[in-house]
């Protein structure tokens, strides 16, 4: 979604003074004090502070005070990272053998229950606090649990004894049921704090483990709810990483609206594992490779333990997704790279022993540029960078992987030569693609042989480095002539386009290829598009999207930034697009002059800066070429009173690329039904 740069309003009668504090000069070294002199303390100051001030946080109190800290903050993702962390604590019960089935029921009144059939936790008192039941500890005391000893899990999820504990502190309502020897106990909390006591329920004959039901506290994360489609892909991805558990998938019907493409039942269960995984993520794509490469190494006792799957695709980008004991490690770390090494040495054995001398200039990158992958590790206390466990960071992963994918990734390549040969073409090919880039990448922007490859309507701007630089799209060759005569000709280029762009997302790739609008706006980039993108050539450092204040200029807007998150995505990623806000009315009164970006402004304006007497004069904008040159420059190019948004995408990749398929793609459908499902959810943006 599209987020206001920290820039000064574009609605404001002056500008705003960007400047800073003044640089301090240099400290120079305090000389040592002399014995006679006097000491002086600020007394009051010391009066004031006292040991009253220090506050002493006990129980769960720190989780409720600073949730971020254990979750990551109280947004989407956070409140999704609740359902992690109770679903990693079954998973960690069949890892260790003790669960064969998983039960994940997501309900209607927003209550989320996760049930396996394992051990059940400990219910009897705890040595150490006799007055609490061992299930009270773990579920009230943080750094409590059983896996702190390698006794209990060989490996785990779980590290650090505060995940279950931490959605307790964050559910307004917690049950948990345990069925553990023929007996069946239950107790509720709120919010951290148990209700009662354990109560007894019974026997129970067919019956055993742990269920966990609670409620995401609204205090804390407000109106966000559990999105059925986000909790799908988490449950299923977890049956494709231990293939020896089964998981049942159910949904409240009601919920069911939200996305049509999630089912109301499902069972998981994945023999083949990993490679069954990447086998439906490139499901219709055209591999260098016929094959998938995929193995396991177990290790004894679970340690060290390595699964993997590995294709090159042709037509698209890699990537990687990387596990650790079945936790999601979306930052990747130690154990990708012993992957990376492990296919680049191999490739480059192979090249040597089939006298490729060619192969000494291809690089990891070259080998992982088009390479999707699935690792997974199984490691005994491995370390994470913080709580929420984006990035492994245990060193010794890097070595365990690398020795169990290379001598596999050997024999892989030597049992089927003609495959291996392809493969090693094709990484070949896309280095020396690469050195070719790089060897005609021009020193300046203003030699002639530049500008005879710029397109004939970009009017560059004269600044010879990125930085700094911008690019306005605009949408028109009128609104194109007014941004030319309302630009800083320094660090300012505008390239019209005309009318609406083609829709790379229902396009056929040979439309893309054939369309003369977008190769313009790739030449002027010079950045390449697609697998040819490199961030080194982009010639801009902003890149602008800037239409009519309207709907047909939205749905310009959109089609330029499905283009962009198809073929640009890093462009994206490294925060250089962005969208400008023109204003809509400008509002006159005497010499007094106001612009209003929607109607909701203007009526805003109307009632708190148009007061007095004297007529008010309101026009209305029917489009950027309507505006003069020196309206634009003030309200919408110049930096300094300028707003911009930046255009970032959400920490979730596969439902924002779902959502852009369903609103951008041929399905007419598919969008009707968006739209329907998520209006409640639609608010004004308040720039």
């Amino acid at each position: 979604m599209p987020k206001s740069q920290d820039l000064p309003s574009l609605f404001d009668d002056a500008p705003q003074s960007a400047a800073g504090p003044a640089a301090s000069p240099a400290a120079k070294p305090a000389a040592a004090p002399k014995a006679s002199a006097p000491r002086v303390v600020a007394r009051g100051a010391e009066d004031a502070y006292t040991a009253a001030d220090i506050e002493v946080l006990e129980g769960l109190e720190p989780v409720r005070r600073r949730p971020g800290m254990y979750i990551g903050g109280t947004d989407e993702k956070a409140l999704h990272h609740l359902f992690a962390e109770v679903i990693d604590n079954a998973m960690d019960e069949a890892v260790a053998g003790h669960a064969t089935w998983i039960d994940v029921s997501v309900e209607a009144d927003g209550f989320l229950t996760v049930t396996d059939n394992g051990r059940g936790i400990p219910i009897d008192p705890h040595p150490k606090y006799k007055d609490k039941s061992a299930l009270e500890v773990i579920l009230t005391t943080l750094h409590a649990g059983g896996k702190f000893d390698s006794k209990v899990y060989e490996t785990s999820g779980g590290l650090h004894g505060v995940g279950v504990s931490v959605v307790n502190a964050l559910s307004d309502t917690l049950e948990v049921e345990v069925a553990r020897g023929r007996q069946l106990y239950r107790q509720t909390y709120s919010r951290g704090k148990p209700l009662g006591p354990i109560e007894p329920l019974g026997e129970v004959m067919n019956r055993r483990g742990t269920r966990i039901r609670f409620h995401p506290d609204a205090t804390i994360f407000g109106k966000i709810h559990f999105r059925p489609a986000r909790l799908f892909r988490m449950t299923r991805s977890k049956a494709y990483l231990f293939r020896g558990v089964e998981i049942r998938w159910n949904c409240a019907p009601e919920l069911l609206a939200e996305d049509g493409a999630v089912p109301e039942k499902e069972v998981f269960h994945f023999p083949g594992g990993l490679k069954d995984f990447l086998a439906a993520e490139i499901k219709g794509e055209t591999t260098i490779a016929n094959d998938i490469f995929a193995g396991r190494v177990e290790r004894e006792g679970g340690h060290g333990g390595v699964e993997w799957a590995v294709a090159w695709c042709a037509g698209r980008d890699g990537f990687v997704s990387s596990y650790c004991n079945t936790v999601p490690t979306p930052d990747g770390g130690t154990h990708e790279a012993g992957l990376r090494a492990a296919l680049l040495k191999g490739l480059r054995a192979y090249a040597e022993l089939s006298g490729r001398k060619r192969a000494t200039i291809f690089t990891a990158d070259d080998v992982m540029a088009s390479c999707t992958a699935m690792l997974s590790v199984f490691i005994r206390e491995p370390e994470f960078q913080g709580q929420t466990k984006d990035k492994l960071a245990t060193s010794e992963a890097t070595r365990i992987v690398e020795q169990a994918v290379r001598d596999e990734f050997d024999h892989w390549l030597t049992a089927s030569p003609q495959q291996a040969t392809k493969l090693l073409d094709w990484v070949i090919e896309r280095a020396e693609e690469r050195a070719r880039r790089r060897q005609e990448k021009e020193v300046g922007r203003k030699t002639a042989v530049r500008k005879l490859r710029l397109p004939g309507k970009l009017a560059d701007c004269s600044h010879n480095s990125s930085a700094g630089a911008e690019i306005f799209i605009v949408e028109g060759d009128s609104a194109g002539g007014s941004a030319k005569q309302a630009r800083n000709r320094k660090t300012q280029a505008v390239l019209p386009l005309r009318g609406k762009i083609l829709n790379v997302e229902s396009a056929a790739s040979g439309k893309l290829a054939h369309n003369q609008q977008l190769a313009d706006l790739i030449q002027a980039l010079g950045c390449g598009a697609g697998q040819q993108y490199s961030e080194d050539d982009l010639r801009y450092d902003k890149v602008i999207i800037m239409t009519d204040a309207d709907v047909d200029g939205a749905h310009i807007a959109s089609l330029l930034m499905t283009f962009f998150y198809r073929q640009m995505p890093r462009l994206i990623e490294d925060g250089h697009l962005y969208l400008a806000v023109p204003p809509l009315y400008r509002i006159s009164q005497g010499g007094k002059t106001l612009y209003a970006r929607d109607d909701a402004h203007k009526d805003e304006l109307m009632k708190s800066e148009f007061t007095g007497r004297g007529k008010i004069e309101i026009g209305r904008f029917k489009g950027l070429g309507e505006m003069l040159p020196n309206q634009l420059k003030e309200t919408t190019m110049d930096p300094k009173r300028r707003t911009l948004l930046r255009v970032e995408v959400e920490n979730d990749p596969e439902g924002t690329t779902d959502a852009v398929r369903r609103l951008m793609g041929n399905n007419p459908e598919a969008r009707f039904h968006f739209i329907q499902e998520n209006a409640e959810f639609a608010e004004d943006l308040d720039i």
